[in-house]
């Protein structure tokens, strides 16, 4: 057994109290462990202060057991996994038990984050504990109870048995008495051979509740007195607000109020969520969403273009000034822009060995570029907030992956206390990275100040897709040196983006070349940009696994075989000494793709790509088969293998990679931001493609490695393979190696 000492759950679970009507509470926080110096009392409480912490488990006397899910919910199926960790120790009756989402704290916890695949295994120890110690608890109650040890106690399925005496009861007639109990010092885990819940496939835990329209969206909240409101914001970026005219606005029947709000305060250091594409915006208020939506056509506004600046943006614990650059930006421009400064030496990231001496010595050198364009998320429900400011508190119903980022936002630039902030999570209709940043919070909160009024903002689609923020626009050049007796001897990585690089220089291939430097360069931006999945790997995957391709093909060697060879290279004499991945997983889920989709056996009507890629602390590879119909690639199949540790439901964990490859394939294959002048080119949907139900994969299979690593990330890690997966199967079918994303374009070239 393992066990958690009191030490750790002592910041984890915070309090344990009794429920106004008897009953048991223990709160914790998944990532309270992590917040240095900060006293925690372990005391019992009144159940009103349980609506503070940031999740907790709840046993009421009539037997109902509730865990409050801590994490937003955006897709992902935390509503389910996370509680799943709880109630493996916990071992009440799953079938029976509520999931709820539990609202953000504010005093206390920096931690509610859906986002960057780390969710899993930042819960995995914390949560588990929190329902080891309400188990124990429970036996401990019955066995003063009975006036027996715990040690010959039972609990299964929410009751405890004693088998000598034959005694059993519920945990609902145990949860007063327990409440009352001492926290133990000490709780024992159960090993992962033991678990009798995490591991096995579970549907969706509120899955019905999502089927009958019960979840809460944001663009659903209704509250009494409620204004709708919408922004307008400059028709490009580059330009800002110069004045405006809302005469004819304010004649519309309706209408309440226009005017116009400044988001971030003049001087204020933005944290790394803080994005925000327009800073000065235009806001109309009134009865209703159609009212509001005529009355913004009425509103004439005069626009300028702004000047360079500098700012400060504390981000990952260090400051850095970014500069926002003045001008109209065209895509053309950045296309031109990127190539100059391929030819330029850049920022020199890694060096090992003497990749110069190699290159100059080479019999033949391979060099291949590779470009990617701005994306938009465009998840399926478009931004909304709800806020209400009075003098007594501020309060959000917000649609939010990071809400307890947003506190010194809101505090800054709101002039709110923190104790006076408090926010209701609702179920995200989508994110991506886009529900990250929080400017839309913000500007509800500015609102609903001004207006004083209850407010719900609304963004339309086109709102969305033209007010940022986008995946960056990336371009690099890999080069491989290859001598007399077709030995690659040097690989040379070189690229960047607009405004953010793309080169990760300790990934593989790094480790496995003796001579390899790896370069890179950033060109600042007005055009606002954020994570998107897998953020900084989801393009340099692309490049990196294409280009692999080609040089196996270029010296003969089949794609698999050449990857699984140059990582028991880096293995058994791994070069430099700062490579972030594990040979052996890497290895690992290469071999577990071969196998699954008997890659030696050949299929003349289908063509077939292999990619393979490490990031968010896990493992992706994917064999993709195409088909080209009409001139049109068809995916006939994708076989994916998966190492992300053990994997908590794989009814959920398959759903995620599931997505994910379709979600790459469309992305790869059609998605693309344009830029005139500083104005989006696509405003929505019928303009901006995305894939079609008919264009998704006919099937996808996914497997597991299995192994008893403690969880690591999933919701992004397949993201990025599949778009080469993809890549290198179209050159199959097609003869055509594809350089430039969206691959689309290059296809449907003569």
């Amino acid at each position: 057994m393992e066990q958690s000492q009191n030490n750790y759950s002592r910041r984890s679970f915070l309090k344990v109290s009794s429920l106004t009507g008897g009953g048991l509470m223990i709160g914790f926080s998944w990532l309270a462990n992590l917040i240095p110096n900060e006293a925690l009392a372990a005391t019992t409480a009144s159940a009103k202060d349980w609506v503070e912490l940031t999740g907790f488990i709840k046993i009421t006397p009539d037997n109902k057991v509730t865990i409050f899910n801590p994490n937003p919910e955006f897709g992902t199926n935390v509503m389910t996994s996370l509680p799943m960790m709880v109630n493996e120790e916990l071992q009440a009756d799953w079938s029976k038990v509520i999931v709820e989402m539990g609202d953000y704290d504010t005093p206390r916890f920096k931690s509610q984050f859906t986002g960057g695949s780390r969710g899993m295994a930042m819960a995995w120890k914390p949560l588990r504990t929190a329902g080891a110690t309400a188990r124990l608890m429970l036996m401990q109650a019955a066995a003063n109870e009975w006036n027996v040890p715990v040690s010959e106690l039972t609990a299964s399925n929410g009751v405890v048995t004693h088998k000598a005496s034959n005694k059993s009861l519920n945990y609902g007639a145990l949860a007063t008495a327990a409440s009352k109990l001492p926290k133990p010092e000490k709780v024992e885990l159960k090993k992962t051979t033991e678990f009798s819940l995490i591991g096995t496939p579970q549907k969706n835990k509120v899955g019905k509740n999502i089927v009958a329209g019960d979840s809460l969206f944001t663009m659903d909240y209704k509250h009494e007195g409620m204004l709708i409101a919408m922004v307008i914001h400059p028709p490009a970026f580059g330009m800002t607000l110069k004045s405006f005219d809302a005469t004819e606005a304010l004649k519309m029947p309706g209408i309440k109020n226009v005017f116009d709000i400044q988001v971030y305060k003049d001087g204020y250091v933005r944290a790394g969520f803080d994005t925000r594409a327009f800073n000065k915006l235009i806001a109309v208020v009134g009865n209703s969403t159609w009212e509001v939506m005529n009355a913004r056509k009425k509103v004439v506004a005069q626009w300028q273009p702004i000047e360079t600046s500098k700012e400060m943006v504390a981000a990952w614990g260090r400051q850095k000034e970014e500069t926002t650059p003045a001008g109209l930006e065209s895509t053309d421009e950045h296309m031109k822009q990127m190539n100059a400064m391929q030819q330029k030496p850049g920022k020199v990231l890694r060096k090992d060995g003497d990749p110069e001496t190699a290159f100059a010595k080479a019999k033949k050198v391979i060099e291949k570029t590779y470009s990617a364009p701005f994306l938009s998320h465009n998840p399926m429900e478009p931004i909304s907030c709800f806020a209400h400011i009075t003098d007594e508190k501020a309060f959000f119903v917000a649609p939010i992956q990071i809400p307890e980022m947003m506190k010194q936002n809101i505090m800054a630039n709101l002039d709110i206390p923190g104790d006076k902030i408090e926010m209701k999570l609702s179920r995200m209709g989508g994110g991506f990275g886009r529900r990250a940043y929080g400017h839309y919070i913000v500007e509800a909160g500015h609102i609903s100040k001004k207006a004083k009024a209850p407010v719900k903002l609304i963004y339309t689609r086109e709102d969305d897709m033209t007010n940022g923020v986008y995946r960056p626009t990336y371009m690099v050049t890999y080069k491989a040196a290859i001598d007399e007796n077709n030995n690659v001897t040097a690989i040379s990585i070189k690229g960047g983006g607009i405004p953010e690089g793309a080169v990760h220089e300790n990934r593989f291939p790094a480790g496995a070349f003796e001579n390899y430097i790896a370069e890179g360069w950033e060109i600042p931006s007005n055009i606002t940009i954020g994570a998107f999945r897998a953020p900084g790997s989801n393009f340099i995957a692309s490049a990196e696994q294409s280009f692999l391709d080609e040089l196996a093909e270029t010296i003969g060697k089949d794609p698999i075989d050449y990857r699984i060879e140059l990582l028991k290279k880096a293995k058994a004499n791994p070069v430099g000494k700062n490579n972030e991945y594990d040979a052996d997983r890497y290895i690992g889920v290469l071999e577990l793709v071969k196998e699954k989709s008997n890659w030696a056996q050949k299929d003349k009507n289908k063509k077939r790509g292999v990619a393979a890629y490490f990031c968010h602390s896990s493992y992706a590879a994917h064999v993709v088969d195409v088909t080209m119909k009409n001139g049109q690639p068809v995916v006939e199949n994708v076989v994916s293998a998966m190492d992300c540790g053990f994997v908590v439901n794989p009814e959920g964990a398959k759903n995620m990679v599931e997505g994910a490859i379709v979600d790459g394939i469309g992305n790869a294959l059609f998605g693309g931001m344009r830029f005139e002048k500083g104005v989006a080119a696509q405003k929505n949907l019928n303009q901006y493609r995305i894939i079609r139900h008919r264009e998704a994969p006919k099937k996808i299979d996914v497997h597991f490695v299995k192994n008893t690593i403690d969880p690591t990330g999933l919701g992004e890690p397949p993201f990025p393979p599949v778009f080469a997966a993809l890549a290198n199967a179209l050159y199959k079918a097609t003869g055509k190696r594809l350089y430039n994303q969206p691959f689309i374009n290059d296809l449907t070239k003569g």
